[in-house]
C-alpha cells in the first residue's frame, strides 16, 4: 500500500500594518557592522519577507546572531527592539505553527530570560521559557551532580553552582541569579524556574546525592517563600501547581528501596518535620480559596504529602491506622467546622489511605452527619464525594472481612449507609432533601443496585403510619424519592400489570403526583417522566398518571417547582418523539402484524394522549388565570409546538386540528398579561399556531389590533407600551400592515410617506419594509409628542409619555436582519432623524433627572403659563446644583410665586378639545426617567446592532447605517447622562445601554472607535481627580452614574487580556481613596468620595471576578483610614467601601447569625490571602488601643477601632493551628484584651468577641484563668468597672467558644472554679455596678446552668451553691426596691438573674435542690414586676413544654404554679407576656385537663372563652396575642363540643367565635393570623366540620368551610399548605394521613361538603348558601358602566397593588362549585327530594338577583370598546366573572327550582 506522505502546511508571520510600521521603525540600524544591527537587519528581511519557508530561514539566522550577543552591551536598546520584534512575532502565531517552534527553538537563554521576568507575557510563554532554559542546561551539563548544582545556584547562592558550568552559560545565566543581580529578579523568575527544574529534570532517576536533596529542600522552600508574598490569583494558581509538581517529584526521589533513601531527606519528609508543618500551614490556608483549580491542587498536595509520610517512614509497608501522625491529623480534621470545603477532600485522601473503617471507628456518626449537609447547596457536592468514597471503600473492605458469599456485610452496610440516608428523607424537610437525588442516591444504587429492594420493603411498612414531622415528606416522599433514582439509573423498568416495577402500586404512585410537597410531587412526576432510554415508549398508565397530574399542579408559584415540571414533561414528550420515530422505523420493517398492531395501539394512545394534552393547556387559559397557570401552559404548549407542529401536513401528530379561533383568541389575550414572561410566551405561541386559527391577517382584526397597540404605546402605564410592543412584532410579517399605517397616519395628521411593497415582495423583504414603515410611523409620531412635551411637560406626562414610543422602537428594530438591508439609503435618514429625536426627548427631561432632587422635583403648571412656569422652576434649581453640600447649608426659596411647588396634581385643559385630564408627581418623574431609559436603551440597540459605516487608514469604507462620528456623540451623550444624572432609575437603566456601546466598541474592527472606552475612561478619572465644589459630578447619592460608566467602560476590557486598564484604574483610584497629608485640603475631599464609591461598585461587580483581589487589600486600608476623615461623607462612602469588602472577602451572608462560623475564615487563611493588612491592622489596632483608656473621666474613642473589631471578630482558630505560625497571630491578643477596657459598651463588647480567635482551643482554660486572675477579689475605691466587665464579657465568650468546640471538659487543675469563687462578691450587692453583677451571672449559667458543664462535678456542684445564695439574696427575691428600672444596666442585671434562676427552676431543676424551692423560684419569676423577666420566664417554661417528651410533660409544673399562670392570664397587662401566657396555656391544656383559676374562684369554659374573644378583640395591634387567643378560644371550643355536642350550638360566644373565625380570612389580614386560623379550622376539622351530628349548627359550619376554602386559595403558600392538612384529619369520610395539594384539597372539600349535606339532611339549604357564595356578594358588581373617574384613578396609582391575589382563579373556582352543586342536585332530584316552602321563596330571590347581574354585566360588556382585554383588561375580567357567576348560578337555581 502507497502511503502519501502528509504536506506540512506552514503559516506565514503576516502583522497588521500598525504593527509592523512599529517593529520596522524600532529596528533602524546604523552603518556600523556590529552583531547588533546585524541581527536587527535580518530580523527586518523576515518581516519584510511574506514566503514562509524563507521567513523560518531568517529567523534561524537570527536566532543564531542572537546567541553570539550580550545584553550588558552598549547596543542594549537595540537589542531590545529585537527582543520585543521575536516576541510579537511569537505571540501573532498560533499555538502549533511550525514558525512558532522556529521561534521559541531558537531564542537564545537571554531571551529566555527575559520573557521569564517580563510580567506583560502571558504566564505559558513564561512558564515555557523557565523549562527552556532548564533543558538547556541539562543539555550542557548532563543529568549528574552539576545540573543540581547549577540549579541550586541560580535559586539562592550563585557562587557554589555556576562554577561548573562553561563560561559562555554562565554569563547568560547571571542575570537570574539574585546574589548577582537582585534589581533585576522578579519573584516570577524563581517560579518558573522551579517549575522548570521539576518539569525537565528525572526526579525518579536521580541519585540519593546531597546536591539533588540540596535542590528538591530548596524548591520547596522557595515555592513556599513566593506562595507568601503573591498577590496575583492567576500566579496563585500557578504556584498550587508547581507545588503539586514538587510534591509528585518528591514521591519519585523518594521511590526504591529503604536503604537507599537519604536519611536528611527522609527525616525532613517524615510527619511532624518542620517542612511538613509549613506545607500543612499553606494547606490549611487554601483550602476555602476562590479559585477552584486552588482548592483541587491543594487537594492533590494533601494526598501527595500524605504518601511522601508514608514513603518517609521507617517502614513503606506498616499499617497507616497505627501512624500516630496520621491519627492525630485525622483527628484535627475531624474537629474542623463542616463548612469548610476542604475537610471532606481531605478526609478523602485518608480515606484512600487508610480505608472508611478507620474513620467510622473515629466517629460512628460520620454517615449522619454527611447524609445532614446534604440540604445545604454548597456543600452537597463535597459531601456526596466524600460519601461515595466511604461507602464504596466500607463495601471493599466488609467483602474483604467476609467473602462475598456471606451476605452478612449487606446488612451492615445498610444499617451504616441506607438506614440514615431513610431517616433524612423521611425527616427533613423536602428542599433539604433536594440536593441527595442530585449527588448522592444515584451514586450509592451504582454502588449496591440490591439495595433498592431494601429501601423499598422498609419504606412501604413505613408509608401508611409515618407521615413524618410537619414539613416534612415522609416515608411515601422517601420511597418516590428512591425509585426516581433507582429508575434514572436503570435498575427497575416502566410500570406493568399495575405494579411500578413490581414493587409499588400506582395508588401509591397517585397519591404522591398530588402531594402537599412540591419535591415530593416533582420526585412522582420525574419517576413517572425520566427513563434510562430514551425511545422507551410510555405506556397507558404513565399518561395516565400524567393527565392525573397535570390540572392540579399547573397553578403553581415556586419557580423551580415550575422550572422542573416543563423540564420533566419536556423529557416525556421527547421519549414520545423518539420512541415514535423507532415504532414507524419497526412497522416499516417489521412483518409480524402482532407487533405490527401494538406499535399502531401504542401510537393511538399517544395522538389521544397529545390531543388531550392541548386542549387541557388550552381550555385553562381564560380570563382571570393566574400567573402560574398562564406561564405553564403557555410553556408546555411551546414544547407541544417544538417536538410536534401546529401547522397542517402529514406529520403524525398535527395538533392543528385542537386549536379553534377561540383558543388562538385567548392566547392573544395573554399578550397583555402584566407579566413579561407571559407575554414573551404568548407570542411565540402564537407565531407557532397556524395563521387561518389567529387570524391576524384579516384586515379588521388587523387594524383593531394595530390601534390598541398604538394607544397602548401612549399609555401612562409602562407596562402597556411593553404589551404595544409585542403586538406591534406580531403584525410586522403581514403584508397589508403599510395601508393599515397609512390609515392611521391619515386619523392623526402625520405626515407620512411609507416605502412602496414590490409586487410579489419575499418574506425577508416583507419583514424589512413593515420593520420600515412602522418606525417611521411611530417617529413621526413621536416627533409631534416631543414638540408638545418642549412646550409642557407636564401635558405630556399625564396624555402621552415619550417613553412609550421610544420603546416601541426599540423593540421593532430588533426583528431586524442585520446582514441585508434593501433601502439603505432611507435607513440612514431614519437613524439620523431617530438620534437626533432622541437628544430632543433627552433635553425635554433631563433638567429634572439631572436634578439635585429629582424626586422632590414636582412642576405642576395648572394655568396657561405652564410652560413659562417648568421654565422658571428648572432654572431656579440650576443655580443650586452643586456640590457644596461640604461647607454651605442651602435654603429653598420661600418667596415668589412658587404655590407650584407644594401642589400634588392638578386639572388642565389638552389642546384638543377640553379633555380634563390629571397629573400626579409619580407621573411626571416616571415620565422623565423611563424617558431617559429608553434613549439609553434605542441608542444601545442602534449600535449595537445595526452595521457601522466606518474607514481604516482612508483606504477602504466599509459601508452601513450607523457612521463613526454618530457613535462617538453617542458615547459623549452617555458620558454626559451618567455624570450629571441624579435619579437613579435614570443613570442605572442609562448603563445598561452605555455598556452595550462599550460591548460594540471592542468587537469593532475601527481602530479610532476600539481606542474610545481608554480614552473616555482616562478622561473621566482626570475629571474626578480635578472635581470640586462647582462641579457638575454628583458626590451624593453614591456619586451617581459615576461608578456605572467607570464599570461600563473596564467591564468592556476583553476578558483575554492582561487587564492592564483595570489594573491602572484600581491603583489611581486607590491613591485618590487613601488619605495623606498632602491631600488633606477641601479641594481633595470630593475627588476622594468619588474614588470610594467607584471602588465599591468595582468590587461589588462580579463581571470583573478575580481581578480585583489582589486589590481587597489597599482597599481595606483606604476604607479604614477613611472612616477617620473629619467629613462626614468621607466616612460614609468608607463605611459602605468597607461593607462591601468584608462581603467579598469572607463571602455573602449564608444565615441569619451574623457571628456564623460559614461567613468567617481562620485567622492563618486571612493573612495568608492579604498578608499586607497584617502589619496594617496591627499598626492600626496598637494606634486604636493606646485610646482606649479614659483620661480625666472622658471617653476618647478611635474612629476605625470599632470597623477593626469587626473584622477581627470575623476571624476563628482552627484546629489544624499548631503552636507558631509565621503571621504571628498572637500580636494581636494584648491589644484587642485592652480595647474590652474600654469606656464605651459596644466597644467591649466587640473586643471580646475578637479575642476568641486569637486564641487556640488548648490554650482558652489557662487565658480564662489568667483573666479572672486580674479581677479583683474585693471591693474597693479604685475597683474599675469597665476593665472588670471588658474582662468577664472576653471570659464568657471563651468559655463559650470552649463548650461549643471542645466537646470536653476543661482540663484537671484549671482553677477556674477557685477563681471565680474567690471573687462571687462581683456578683453580690457588695458590688454596686449592676453590669458587672450581671455579666458575672452570666458567666455562672454558662458554667453551671446546664445540664452539662465543662468543669468537674464536684466544682458544679459548689459553683451551684454559691449561686443560689446569690439568687435568693438578688432584688428577684427580696423587697428591696432600690433598684430601679431607670438604672443604666438594671434590665440587663435581672434577665441575667432570670436565666439563672430559669436554669434552677425549669431546665435543670433536679440538679438545684427540691421542689419546693425551684417552684418558689418560678413563682417569684412570674410575679415580677418587671415584664421582661415575666417574658424570658414563659419562654423558659414554654421551650421545656415543647423539648419534654410526651410522657414528662407537666411533672415539673405543679398545681399552685399552673394557678399563678391562670392568675395571669386573666391580669396580665403587657401584650407579649400575655401571648406568652396564652401559649403556654394551650401547650398544657393539650395535654392534660387543669382547672382555670382567680385566686380561689374557679373559672367555667363559657367565662373563659368570653374572655378569650374579648381580649382578641380588643388586641388588633398585637399579631402575637391574637393569634394566641383564637388557638386557645378555640381549644375552649372544641372542650366543649366533646362534652355536649348536642348543646354546644346555644353556648354564649359559640357563633361569635365562628364569626371571629371567618374575619381574620381575608386577604388583607397578615400571614402570621391566617397560619393560626388554618390550623384552628385543620384541628376543628373531625369534631366540627365534618361531624355527622352538625353540633354547630348550619350557618356556622358553613361559615366555616367558607373560611377554609378561602385560605385554600390564599395568595400564601404556606397558608394553603396548612389549610390543606384538613384532608389528613382522622375524619369518617376523609382518608386520615393522606397530604394533598391545596388545589386538590380545594376540589376534595367542596365534594366533601356537598356529601355532608347529604348526611345531614340538609341538601336544599345547603345549595342554596353555597349557590349564594356562587353568585357572589362582592361590592360593586353590579355592571355599572360609569367609566370616567375609575378610569383617571386607576392611571393615577401607577405602582398601588392593592389586595390582589395572584393565585386565585375565580372563574376556575365558581365553575367547581357549579360542577359540585349541579351532581348534587341531580342526585337529589333523583332521590325525589322536597324543597320546602320557604325555600322555594329564597330561590326565587337568587333567581331575581341572578338574572339582574347577568343582565347588567352583559350590558356593560357590550359597552365597551373593542378589544378590551389590552385597553382596559381589569374591567373586562371583572365583568366577564361576573357574568360567569350569574349564569352558572343561574343554571344551578333552574335545576333544584
Amino acid at each position: 500500500m502507497v502511503v502519501k506522505k502528509k504536506t506540512v502546511q506552514v503559516e506565514a508571520l503576516v502583522l497588521d500594518e500598525e504593527t509592523l510600521h512599529e517593529l520596522l521603525a524600532s529596528l533602524t540600524v546604523n552603518e556600523e557592522e556590529d552583531a547588533a544591527n546585524q541581527l536587527a537587519r535580518t530580523l527586518r528581511a523576515c518581516f519584510e519577507q511574506r514566503e514562509p519557508v524563507q521567513q523560518i530561514r531568517l529567523i534561524k539566522k537570527a536566532g543564531s546572531q542572537l546567541g553570539t550577543l550580550d545584553e550588558e552591551r552598549p547596543d542594549g536598546r537595540l537589542l531590545g527592539a529585537c527582543l520585543h520584534a521575536l516576541s510579537s512575532a511569537y505571540t501573532s502565531l498560533r499555538a502549533r505553527s511550525p514558525m512558532r517552534r522556529a521561534v521559541a527553538s531558537r531564542t537564545a537563554p537571554s531571551a529566555r530570560r527575559k520573557l521569564m521576568g517580563k510580567q506583560e507575557f502571558i504566564q505559558s510563554v513564561q512558564s515555557t521559557a523557565g523549562m527552556a532554559v532548564v533543558l538547556l542546561i541539562r543539555s550542557v551539563l548532563g543529568s549528574g551532580e552539576a545540573v543540581a548544582s547549577m540549579m541550586c545556584g541560580l535559586l539562592c547562592s550563585p557562587v557554589q553552582g555556576l562554577d561548573c558550568a562553561p563560561r559562555w552559560l554562565q554569563q547568560r545565566c547571571e542575570g537570574l541569579c539574585p546574589g548577582l543581580c537582585p534589581e533585576a529578579r522578579r519573584p516570577g523568575v524563581a517560579l518558573y524556574l522551579c517549575h522548570g527544574a521539576l518539569a525537565m529534570l528525572d526526579w525518579k532517576g536521580a541519585e540519593g546525592s546531597p546536591p539533588w536533596e540540596r535542590l528538591l529542600l530548596l524548591l520547596a522552600d522557595t515555592l513556599l517563600d513566593l506562595d507568601v508574598s503573591i498577590t496575583q490569583s492567576n500566579t496563585a494558581m500557578v504556584v498550587s501547581r508547581v507545588l503539586t509538581l514538587w510534591s509528585s517529584a518528591a514521591m519519585d526521589f523518594l521511590q526504591g528501596e529503604e536503604r537507599r533513601r537519604p536519611l536528611r531527606l527522609s527525616q525532613a519528609f517524615r510527619g511532624g518535620s518542620a517542612l511538613q508543618r509549613r506545607l500543612l500551614e499553606r494547606i490549611d490556608s487554601h483550602w476555602e480559596h476562590p479559585l477552584d483549580g486552588v482548592r483541587h491542587q491543594t487537594r492533590f498536595l494533601f494526598h501527595n504529602l500524605l504518601l511522601v509520610h508514608q514513603r518517609a517512614g521507617s517502614s513503606s509497608s506498616s499499617d497507616p491506622t497505627e501512624d500516630s501522625y496520621v491519627r492525630e491529623l485525622s483527628r484535627s480534621l475531624l474537629a474542623l467546622e463542616w463548612h469548610v470545603r476542604g475537610k471532606y477532600a481531605s478526609l478523602g485522601c485518608l480515606v484512600e489511605l487508610c480505608g472508611s473503617g478507620y474513620l467510622l471507628d473515629m466517629q460512628p456518626q460520620l454517615p449522619s452527619v454527611l447524609v445532614g449537609l446534604m440540604g445545604d447547596q454548597t456543600l452537597a457536592p463535597y459531601a456526596s464525594d466524600l460519601l461515595e468514597r466511604l461507602f464504596v471503600s466500607h463495601k471493599a473492605q466488609l467483602l474483604g472481612e467476609v467473602g462475598a458469599s456471606d451476605q452478612g456485610w449487606l446488612e451492615r452496610w445498610h444499617q451504616t449507609w441506607i438506614a440514615p440516608l431513610l431517616q433524612v428523607l423521611c425527616r427533613a424537610r423536602p428542599d433539604q432533601t433536594m440536593y441527595i437525588l442530585d449527588y448522592f442516591l444515584p451514586k450509592l444504587l451504582h454502588c449496591s443496585p440490591s439495595s433498592l429492594a431494601y429501601m423499598v420493603q422498609a419504606l412501604q411498612e413505613a408509608a401508611p403510619r409515618d407521615t413524618g414531622p410537619c414539613g416534612s415528606r415522609g416515608a411515601l416522599g422517601a420511597l418516590v424519592t428512591c425509585l426516581r433514582a433507582a429508575r434514572a439509573q436503570g435498575v427497575i423498568p416502566s410500570s406493568a400489570s399495575g405494579l411500578w416495577g413490581g414493587l409499588v402500586p400506582l395508588s401509591l404512585l397517585q397519591q404522591a403526583l398530588v402531594h402537599k410537597h412540591d419535591q415530593v410531587r416533582m420526585d412522582a412526576l420525574g419517576l413517572v417522566c425520566e427513563s434510562h432510554r430514551s425511545t422507551e415508549v410510555l405506556t397507558s398508565q404513565e399518561m395516565d398518571l400524567v393527565r392525573h397530574f397535570l390540572l392540579p399542579n399547573l397553578n403553581s408559584q415556586t419557580p423551580c417547582v415550575r422550572q422542573q415540571t416543563a423540564s420533566l414533561l419536556k423529557k416525556l414528550l421527547c421519549r414520545m418523539k423518539d420512541s415514535t420515530l423507532v415504532m414507524q422505523k419497526k412497522m416499516k420493517q417489521t412483518r409480524d402484524r402482532e407487533q405490527r398492531g401494538r406499535d399502531q395501539n401504542a401510537l393511538q394512545l399517544y395522538k389521544e394522549f397529545l390531543r388531550w394534552l392541548c386542549e387541557a393547556l388550552l381550555d385553562v387559559l381564560l380570563p382571570g388565570a393566574s400567573f402560574s397557570t398562564c406561564l405553564m401552559s403557555l410553556q408546555l404548549l411551546g414544547l407541544l409546538g417544538q417536538l410536534f407542529t401546529f401547522s397542517t401536513g402529514p406529520a403524525m401528530f398535527v395538533l392543528c386540528e385542537v386549536v379553534t379561533p377561540v383558543h388562538a383568541q385567548n392566547v392573544l389575550y395573554c399578550v397583555g398579561s402584566n407579566f413579561l414572561e407571559v407575554k414573551q410566551l404568548a407570542v411565540a405561541l402564537l407565531q407557532q399556531l397556524p395563521p387561518c386559527t389567529v387570524g391576524l391577517q384579516v384586515r379588521e382584526r388587523m387594524s383593531s389590533v394595530l390601534r390598541a397597540a398604538l394607544c397602548l404605546s401612549t399609555s401612562t402605564k409602562p407596562f402597556d407600551s411593553v404589551t404595544a410592543a409585542y403586538l406591534l412584532s406580531l403584525l410586522l410579517p403581514q403584508s397589508g400592515l403599510i395601508h393599515l399605517l397609512q390609515d392611521c397616519a391619515q386619523e392623526e395628521g402625520l405626515h407620512f410617506l411609507p416605502p412602496s411593497l414590490p409586487t410579489s415582495p419575499s418574506e425577508t423583504v416583507t419583514l424589512e419594509l413593515n420593520t420600515l414603515a412602522l418606525v417611521q410611523f411611530l417617529l413621526r409620531a413621536l416627533e409631534s409628542e416631543v414638540l408638545r412635551a418642549e412646550s409642557s411637560l407636564l401635558q405630556a406626562a399625564a396624555s402621552c409619555p415619550l417613553y412609550g414610543r421610544a420603546h416601541c422602537i426599540t423593540a421593532v428594530l430588533q426583528h431586524l436582519n442585520a446582514g441585508s438591508f434593501s433601502q439603505t439609503e432611507q435607513w440612514r435618514r431614519v437613524v439620523a432623524a431617530l438620534i437626533a429625536v432622541c437628544y430632543r426627548m433627552s433635553d425635554v427631561v433631563s433638567p429634572v433627572v439631572q436634578s439635585s432632587s429629582p424626586e422632590g422635583l414636582i412642576p405642576m403648571d395648572n394655568n396657561s403659563d405652564a410652560s413659562a412656569s417648568l421654565q422658571r422652576i428648572l432654572q431656579e434649581i440650576q443655580p443650586r446644583d452643586t456640590n457644596d453640600f461640604f461647607t454651605r447649608v442651602r435654603e429653598l426659596d420661600t418667596h415668589g410665586d412658587d404655590r407650584t411647588h407644594s401642589q400634588a396634581a392638578c386639572t388642565g385643559e389638552s389642546p384638543s378639545g377640553g379633555q380634563g385630564y390629571r397629573v400626579t408627581a409619580q407621573m411626571v418623574l416616571v415620565c422623565c426617567w423611563r424617558t431617559m431609559k429608553e434613549v439609553a436603551m434605542l441608542f444601545g440597540q442602534i449600535c449595537q446592532s445595526l452595521p457601522l459605516q466606518y474607514t481604516n487608514d482612508g483606504l477602504h469604507t466599509h459601508p452601513g447605517l450607523v457612521t463613526e462620528a454618530q457613535v462617538e456623540d453617542v458615547g459623549l451623550y452617555f458620558r454626559r447622562q451618567l455624570l450629571q444624572s441624579r435619579h437613579r432609575g435614570a443613570f442605572e437603566l442609562a448603563s445598561v445601554g452605555f455598556e452595550r456601546l462599550t460591548d460594540m466598541l471592542c468587537r469593532s474592527e475601527s481602530r479610532a472607535l476600539q481606542q474610545l472606552p481608554s480614552c473616555w475612561l482616562s478622561e473621566v478619572l482626570q475629571e474626578v481627580q480635578s472635581s470640586d465644589q462647582l462641579s457638575k459630578l454628583c458626590a451624593t447619592r453614591r456619586s451617581a452614574g459615576i461608578p456605572f460608566y467607570v464599570q461600563a467602560l473596564l467591564s468592556s476590557e476583553p476578558k483575554s487580556s492582561t487587564c492592564s486598564l483595570l489594573k491602572a484604574t484600581m491603583r489611581q483610584l486607590i491613591t485618590l481613596a487613601t488619605p495623606s497629608a498632602d491631600r488633606s485640603t477641601d479641594s481633595a475631599t470630593i475627588p476622594q468620595v468619588h474614588a470610594l464609591n467607584i471602588l465599591r461598585a468595582l468590587y461589588r461587580d462580579t463581571r470583573l471576578g478575580e481581578n480585583v483581589v489582589p486589590f481587597v487589600s489597599d482597599g481595606m486600608r483606604a476604607a479604614v483610614l477613611g472612616f477617620t476623615a473629619p467629613v462626614w461623607a468621607v466616612r460614609n462612602s468608607s463605611t459602605l467601601l468597607f461593607s462591601t469588602l468584608i462581603t467579598r472577602i469572607f463571602g455573602v451572608k449564608k444565615g441569619k447569625d451574623e457571628h456564623s462560623k460559614k461567613n468567617r475564615m481562620t485567622g492563618r487563611e486571612f493573612f495568608t490571602r492579604f498578608p499586607a493588612l497584617y502589619p496594617f491592622l496591627l499598626r492600626q489596632l496598637e494606634e486604636a488601643a493606646t485610646t482606649v483608656e479614659s483620661d480625666g473621666g472622658r471617653v476618647r474613642l478611635h474612629h476605625s477601632l470599632f470597623l477593626l473589631l469587626l473584622v477581627l471578630s470575623r476571624l476563628y482558630p482552627s484546629p489544624m493551628d499548631g503552636s507558631s505560625s509565621p503571621l504571628g497571630l498572637a500580636a494581636f491578643m494584648p491589644f484587642i484584651i485592652r480595647c474590652a477596657h474600654s469606656a464605651v459598651y459596644r466597644t467591649r463588647e466587640m473586643a471580646a468577641r475578637a479575642l476568641v480567635p486569637f486564641v487556640l482551643l488548648t490554650q482558652i482554660p489557662s487565658t480564662v484563668h489568667t483573666l479572672l486572675k486580674e479581677l479583683p477579689t474585693e471591693s474597693g475605691h479604685k475597683v474599675q468597672h469597665n476593665y472588670i466587665h471588658g474582662t468577664l464579657l472576653q471570659v464568657l465568650l471563651l468559655l463559650r467558644c470552649f463548650r461549643t468546640e471542645s466537646h470536653r471538659p476543661l482540663p484537671a487543675g484549671n482553677g477556674v472554679c477557685e477563681a471565680l469563687c474567690r471573687r462571687m462578691w462581683l456578683a453580690s450587692r457588695q458590688n454596686g455596678c449592676v453590669v458587672t453583677r450581671g455579666a458575672f451571672v452570666d458567666v455562672l449559667v454558662c458554667l453551671c446552668g446546664l445540664k452539662t458543664s465543662i468543669l468537674d462535678e464536684s466544682e458544679v456542684a459548689v459553683l451551684r451553691q454559691e449561686a443560689s445564695s446569690v439568687l435568693m439574696a438578688s432584688e428577684l427575691f427580696t423587697c428591696d426596691t432600690s433598684l430601679t428600672a431607670a438604672a443604666p444596666g438594671s434590665t440587663q442585671y435581672l434577665l441575667s438573674l432570670a436565666r439563672l434562676a430559669l436554669a434552677a427552676s425549669v431546665e435543670v431543676p433536679e440538679l438545684w435542690g427540691g421542689a419546693e424551692v425551684t417552684g418558689q423560684l418560678l413563682r417569684r419569676l412570674l410575679q415580677s414586676s418587671d415584664y421582661e423577666v415575666r417574658q424570658l420566664a414563659l419562654q423558659g417554661v414554654l421551650r421545656r413544654l415543647q423539648d419534654d417528651e410526651e410522657g414528662k410533660k407537666l411533672q415539673w409544673l405543679d398545681e399552685s404554679t399552673l394557678s399563678t399562670i391562670t392568675s395571669l392570664s386573666l391580669h396580665e397587662t403587657h401584650p407579649q407576656c400575655l401571648a406568652k401566657v396564652f401559649t403556654v396555656l394551650s401547650v398544657t391544656d393539650s395535654t392534660r385537663r387543669f382547672q382555670w383559676r382567680d385566686g380561689v374562684k374557679v373559672l367555667a369554659q363559657e367565662e373563659i372563652l368570653l374572655h378569650l374573644l374579648g381580649v382578641a378583640k380588643r388586641s388588633a395591634s398585637s399579631v402575637e396575642l391574637y393569634c394566641a387567643a383564637l388557638t386557645l378560644a378555640s381549644q375552649q371550643v372544641l372542650q366543649m363540643v366533646t362534652g355536649n355536642p348536642q348543646g354546644v350550638g346555644a353556648v354564649a360566644g359559640v357563633a361569635e367565635w365562628g364569626a371571629l373565625v371567618g374575619s381574620f380570612c381575608s386577604e388583607q389580614q397578615p400571614v402570621e393570623l391566617k397560619l393560626t386560623v388554618a390550623e384552628v379550622l385543620v384541628s376543628s376539622t373531625a369534631a366540627v366540620l365534618s361531624s355527622p351530628r352538625l353540633p354547630l349548627g348550619l350557618p356556622t359550619t358553613l361559615s366555616l368551610w367558607r373560611s377554609l376554602f378561602t385560605l385554600l386559595q390564599d395568595e400564601d403558600q404556606e397558608v394553603r399548605d396548612s389549610a390543606s392538612d384538613f384532608m389528613s384529619a382522622p375524619a369518617p369520610l376523609l382518608h386520615a394521613g393522606v397530604s394533598v395539594c391545596p388545589a386538590v384539597a380545594l376540589d376534595s372539600g367542596v365534594e366533601l361538603l356537598c356529601q355532608l349535606f347529604e348526611v345531614w339532611g340538609r341538601v336544599p339549604a345547603g345549595v342554596l348558601a353555597v349557590t349564594e357564595w356562587l353568585l357572589g356578594d362582592e361590592d360593586g358588581d353590579d355592571g355599572g358602566a360609569t367609566d370616567g373617574p375609575s378610569r383617571l384613578d386607576e392611571e393615577d396609582m401607577l405602582f398601588q397593588k392593592g389586595d390582589l391575589n395572584l393565585w386565585a382563579e375565580p372563574v376556575q373556582w365558581v365553575k367547581m362549585l357549579h360542577r359540585h352543586l349541579s351532581a348534587l342536585v341531580m342526585t337529589f332530584k333523583q332521590s325525589a327530594g322536597i324543597v320546602e316552602l320557604d325555600q322555594a321563596h329564597h330561590i326565587h330571590v337568587l333567581l331575581t338577583q341572578a338574572q339582574a347581574k347577568a343582565f347588567h354585566s352583559q350590558q356593560a360588556l357590550d359597552s365597551i370598546p373593542a378589544l378590551p382585554q389590552f385597553s382596559c383588561p381589569m374591567k373586562h375580567a371583572r365583568l366577564v366573572l361576573q357574568h360567569q357567576r350569574a349564569t352558572l348560578a343561574l343554571d344551578v337555581l333552574d335545576g333544584l327550582r
